[in-house]
């Protein structure tokens, strides 16, 4: 089904998320070698964003899953087909890439000068930014405005398919419908 779909690809990215992170830091927590390449970092970083940014799109497909099938049961099987769902991960990982590959980008174009430790467990955006000698106004305000994007449009679609979705089971009649209704989300 659909939803089993969706869940199988948001486990395979929770798994390559920590995949993305923890090895290194492994690494780094059991020896005395703290080191990580420029090109290491800047792979870790692609794929830490790509995997956070996807897992967000996909917990809104989900939610949409779950709008179709208590909202719009008759149509479900067309508004949830397998080439939809399909069309739900690419988008979700495509959205990621992209989003990934312009922090990654416009990250590792700045002039680094001074310190080159990173403050951090793992190359994540801001630690890094803060080593830069150059002005870093425009990086922060695009990550700020990326982020925020995915992150209010992920929140727009769980809030409003869960809204209509509540209206939906409250029009039902029978408290026996609507308990059987609830116990599906």
């Amino acid at each position: 089904s659909p939803m089993y779909f969706l869940l199988s690809n948001l486990s395979f990215l929770d798994i390559s998320y920590s995949t993305a992170i923890t090895p290194k830091m492994l690494v780094n927590f059991l020896t005395s070698r703290r080191t990580i390449s420029p090109y290491g970092c800047a792979l870790q970083m692609f794929f830490f964003g790509c995997f956070a940014d996807a897992e967000c799109l996909i917990l809104a497909a989900m939610a949409y899953d779950r709008y179709a099938a208590i909202c719009k049961p008759l149509s479900y099987p067309t508004l949830m087909s397998r080439s939809v769902c399909t069309c739900f991960i690419v988008l979700a990982c495509c959205s990621g890439s992209v989003t990934s590959v312009v922090h990654v980008c416009l990250t590792f174009t700045l002039p680094f000068c001074g310190s080159n430790v990173v403050n951090h467990f793992f190359c994540d955006i801001p630690p890094l930014l803060a080593l830069s000698c150059a002005d870093t106004h425009t990086n922060e305000l695009l990550l700020f405005v990326l982020c925020g994007f995915i992150q209010t449009s992920t929140f727009v679609v769980i809030f409003i398919s869960y809204v209509c979705i509540l209206i939906t089971v409250l029009s039902i009649k029978s408290s026996g419908g609507r308990s059987r209704t609830f116990s599906t989300c």
